[in-house]
């Protein structure tokens, strides 16, 4: 389904090369101004939807998504791209720049072709990526001011060596500064969080379970967390062992749809809960317009947007028997509202005007329809993508621009 759909969405919006056997890079955008002396440089995105991405003479150019390097295909075909690119003498690149995740494929593929190839490398912090994609998007140039950026996603290698997910930055090309981020929760059994949505509803109430477990028994939720090694569980998140810290969005996400029964115990495809979760909550989006109760605290000069009062209404809500759907909503209004609410506040703060959305998150349409209204409406111009993927696909052309931007600071008098 996310091929067509992809093809579709390419046809529409691009040009593409007539011979594919040249280059995989597909997609052509115009450089945006100030990055006219940049060298040739070449990114290799994240593992998820790979992409990669060439900038240099006037214009940005990227591939097509790939998919997940994991799959041995993708990664063979990942391999070859990048080796033929290098390999045509209009293409060749003068520095190299990956993701800083060490786990990445992509990230270990570019290390070595670094030192293969004698290339400098530069590592690129995830969501800043996303934020520089969105702004090249726009055409924003070098010496744009800095942008408020929200950026929304499953997992992304943090600067604190956490996985970070839902971010609140300032950020221009060359650097950015976190202000704000979602509460961080354990992802129980590390990996198997993804896969199992459940983990992520539990890793939530795990902080509050002896008030959950008391107040809420008599719901399915809690039912059918009890039928868990709950005891085992915790003695993994209190020793951190398999469960690494995380300010997801993205399993925000799985964790309400799992406790309103979608996909709870197993997902097919990545985001399948979520996906679900939009669906129901678009189904009385515009009829239901209350949202939960969240907490707003600065912690080691950060602002951290915590959920408990959020989950304590849900599991209300649950128990009194109102319908999936109106939750759904509820959590969606919850979402908009605290991250206008904060992004408002931040802007004032720092004296910034415009507010940059980025992650796999915006390709949920309630949030990239509703978030951009609420700022709007408070005077804010919001940057969405125009051209490229929100998702990790289009990472590459952030990476590219942020190494380009650091190198023409380099180079500056």
């Amino acid at each position: 389904m996310a091929t067509v759909w992809w093809t579709g969405w390419l046809a529409n919006n691009f040009h593409t090369s007539a011979d594919m056997s040249k280059t995989p890079l597909t997609i052509t955008m115009k450089l945006p101004e100030g990055f006219e002396s940049t060298p040739p440089t070449l990114a290799l995105g994240g593992e998820l939807k790979s992409s990669i991405c060439l900038i240099g003479d006037a214009s940005m150019r990227l591939s097509e998504p790939m998919g997940d390097l994991e799959q041995e295909l993708v990664y063979r075909h990942f391999c070859h791209s990048v080796e033929g690119l290098s390999m045509l003498a209009d293409c060749k690149p003068k520095q190299l720049v990956i993701d800083k995740h060490p786990d990445y494929l992509s990230s270990q593929y570019g290390q070595r072709l670094a030192v293969k190839l004698g290339l400098p490398l530069v590592q690129v912090q995830h969501h800043h990526a996303h934020m520089a994609a969105v702004m090249a998007d726009n055409g924003l140039p070098l010496d744009s001011k800095p942008v408020l950026g929200l950026a929304l996603d499953g997992l992304g290698f943090g600067e604190d060596g956490t996985i970070w997910g839902g971010e609140i930055l300032i950020a221009d090309y060359q650097g950015f500064q976190r202000l704000g981020h979602f509460q961080p929760v354990a992802m129980i059994g590390g990996v198997a969080a993804i896969h199992e949505p459940w983990r992520n509803t539990l890793a939530y109430l795990l902080p509050i379970w002896d008030e959950v477990n008391q107040q809420f028994s008599n719901t399915d939720i809690i039912h059918f967390l009890n039928n868990k090694p709950i005891a085992v569980l915790q003695r993994m998140v209190d020793s951190g062992v398999n469960s690494p810290l995380s300010s997801s969005c993205g399993r925000l996400f799985d964790a309400v749809a799992a406790a309103l029964g979608f996909h709870r115990e197993a997902v097919a495809f990545e985001a399948q809960a979520a996906i679900a979760l939009e669906q129901a909550a678009s189904s009385c989006f515009e009829q239901e317009t209350n949202h939960y109760e969240y907490t707003v605290n600065e912690i080691n000069a950060c602002l951290q947007l915590g959920w408990q009062p959020m989950w304590l209404a849900l599991l209300t809500d649950i128990q009194n028997g109102i319908e999936s759907k109106r939750i759904a909503a509820r959590f969606h209004r919850t979402l908009i509202h605290a991250l206008s609410r904060v992004a408002v506040c931040l802007c004032n703060q720092y004296g910034v005007n415009s507010v940059a959305l980025s992650g796999g998150v915006f390709q949920n349409r309630l949030i990239s329809t509703h978030l951009p209204l609420a700022l709007q409406q408070a005077g804010l111009t919001v940057l969405q993508h125009q051209h490229i993927p929100a998702n990790d696909g289009g990472i590459c052309l952030g990476q590219a621009i942020i190494a380009a931007a650091q190198f023409i600071k380099r180079k500056s008098p």
